[in-house]
């Protein structure tokens, strides 16, 4: 297993991953699977080019198999923080401590930058793994969003978390 920044030419196994993390947990994430199906391949670029997105790959072999981002504040009053997104591991890579190390990875890729003092994240209320992965790592809830995300006719709160580096 090789976690590391991906690449332009990781485009295509990033948006795969992502497109097949939307579809098959549409509560998890705010963007769909089908709004994200039609952007363009230079859209997915942009998000691995970009100096305020680090995106972060787990490989077998060439292939990802569990993706985390970090968000860089660009405004200078909320520089100080960062947060975590787009989370996923796929099914067959749960269970070994994959998602661990990825969040790990991520707060490893915070603490390089002298100006971050925190890292925040959303997780949707009731995905029990999830929110006990963060607690692992150190995040602590700080409220709770209702209904932040509607998916079809069914609406889900947002647990947020921060952690201090």
């Amino acid at each position: 297993m090789n976690i590391r920044r991906l690449k332009v030419a990781d485009v295509q196994g990033y948006r795969e991953l992502m497109l097949q993390a939307y579809e098959l947990h549409p509560e998890a994430f705010t963007s769909s699977a089908s709004e994200r199906a039609t952007l363009p391949i230079n859209w997915w670029e942009s998000r691995l080019t970009s100096r305020l997105d680090v995106i972060l790959g787990a490989f077998v072999v060439d292939e990802p198999v569990g993706i985390v981002g970090l968000s860089l504040e660009h405004r200078l009053k909320a520089r100080h923080k960062a947060t975590l997104f787009g989370m996923y591991v796929a099914a067959a890579h749960r269970q070994g401590g994959l998602g661990q190390q990825l969040v790990q990875a991520a707060l490893d890729e915070a603490r390089r930058h002298a100006f971050l003092r925190l890292v925040q994240l959303t997780v949707t209320a009731g995905n029990d793994p999830a929110v006990k992965l963060y607690q692992r790592s150190g995040f602590v809830l700080y409220g709770l969003e209702p209904m932040a995300i509607r998916v079809g006719d069914e609406y889900f709160d947002k647990i947020h978390m921060w952690l201090e580096l």
